[in-house]
């Protein structure tokens, strides 16, 4: 699998992806790696529904995600991998999946969160994945579409 973007938003599939990341990207897959929305028929079903016409969309939890990735048929598939949050990237990356760039596009503001930018809220465990990944030399980079100046995550965390 050729993975073209991994991208942390909690929208999952919506305008700026369908529209733009999709066609920037190239992709021929989007995978949206989430247990939780796995676990959620309706949602899961409403994301495959309203991926881009001719990309092909998935809703699977972190561990198939990660089965997917080693699967020899998807060996050539250029995949837009979509999540929820920072802790699902981490525990692919953990899993041996190469991601070596992560985008972050948004994150909202939930009780217990702290907001860092107009569209990014963390909570410890999200801080903690974000360092971990960091101090494993992953790039981590806030835009919301791909014209955006790429903005260091770490940067908007430590202030």
């Amino acid at each position: 699998m050729n993975i073209v973007l991994a991208r942390i938003d909690d929208r999952l599939i919506h305008g700026q992806v369908a529209t733009v990341w999709s066609k920037v990207t190239k992709c021929q897959r989007i995978i949206v790696c989430d247990d939780d929305v796995a676990k959620d028929e309706i949602r899961a079903t409403l994301l495959k529904q309203v991926a881009p016409p001719g990309i092909k969309s998935s809703v699977v939890n972190v561990d198939k995600a990660v089965r997917v990735y080693n699967n020899p048929k998807y060996a050539e598939d250029r995949c837009l991998l979509l999540f929820t949050k920072p802790e699902s990237v981490l525990r692919m990356i953990e899993a041996g999946v190469p991601i070596k760039s992560v985008n972050v596009g948004g994150m909202s503001f939930k009780e217990g969160k702290r907001q860092v930018s107009d569209a990014i809220s963390v909570n410890d465990e999200d801080v903690a994945a974000f360092k971990k990944m960091h101090d494993m030399g992953i790039e981590l980079e806030y835009r919301k579409i791909d014209t955006d100046k790429k903005v260091d995550i770490m940067s908007l965390i430590e202030k």
